[in-house]
């Protein structure tokens, strides 16, 4: 059965969500007050976000191509590797995936969130990446950096030399192939997550720091306007550097 444009958002909105209900879920569970995970540490959220994707991958990958990430659509886009009129789609359906999926966050630990009135920074970081230190030109120097890794790599893994095949089928990103984006994702948040949480995806970030803005939440602070377009133009500017290199590299 052939995809239309739309199918192909409907799966890219359902990554999304799961990507985001897994990782802010992490942050939530290691973060509130009563989790039985409250603690667990920086490893265990940055384990997490890669299986979060890694879920994500598998769920949408067969039939999108699990971008899950507008900067990865963009990275992508401008490598030549996808369509250009299918970007604001794309990109839409994943911001309202990553809104949803905090949303369910937000249902699933509400007794929690009541019982954290008192961290308000820590309520805020479920959601959203704030800085250890905030000096955002070196954050955004930061966030482009962590996602030019990862859009890069992700085009390196679609090479020749790095494309695997089982019984003549191509082993995709939405098979066997999500298991390096995992460890990049992983591998990115332990050495590189330490200085701005390491959003690398507008739409894990923006999507749920609206959703703090507009949920009920006790005790809450501002949603870190200020500081918010760092995690959106940060990935984008990396990615489209990493699509440049990319394409000189390899294909020039």
């Amino acid at each position: 059965m052939e995809l239309t444009l739309f199918d192909k958002c409907v799966f890219e909105f359902i990554g999304t969500l799961i990507l985001v209900l897994l990782g802010d879920g992490v942050c939530a569970a290691c973060t509130l007050e009563k989790s039985k995970a409250k603690g667990a540490g920086w490893v265990v959220i940055t384990l997490a976000w890669g299986f979060a994707v890694m879920c994500g991958v598998f769920v949408a990958g067969p039939y999108s191509g699990a971008h899950l990430n507008p900067a990865v659509t963009l990275g992508l886009a401008v490598a030549g590797g996808f369509a250009w009129n299918a970007v604001l789609p794309y990109m839409a359906a994943q911001m309202l995936g990553g809104f949803a999926g905090a949303l369910l966050v937000y249902l699933f630990y509400y007794d929690h969130f009541n019982a954290s009135s008192q961290n308000p920074d820590g309520m805020l970081g479920v959601f959203c990446t704030m800085p250890a230190i905030e000096h955002k030109s070196i954050n955004f120097i930061s966030e482009l950096i962590a996602t030019f890794v990862l859009v890069f790599c992700i085009l390196a893994l679609g090479t020749s030399g790095n494309t695997a095949s089982f019984n003549g089928s191509t082993i995709s990103v939405g098979g066997i192939g999500a298991f390096p984006v995992t460890a990049l994702i992983m591998a990115l948040g332990m050495s590189l997550g330490g200085t701005t949480g390491y959003a690398m995806n507008p739409a894990r970030d923006l999507p749920p720091r609206i959703a703090h803005a507009i949920l009920p939440l006790k005790g809450k602070r501002d949603s870190g306007w200020g500081y918010s377009w760092v995690p959106v133009f940060g990935p984008l500017v990396g990615a489209i550097l990493a699509a440049g290199i990319y394409l000189i590299v390899y294909l020039g």
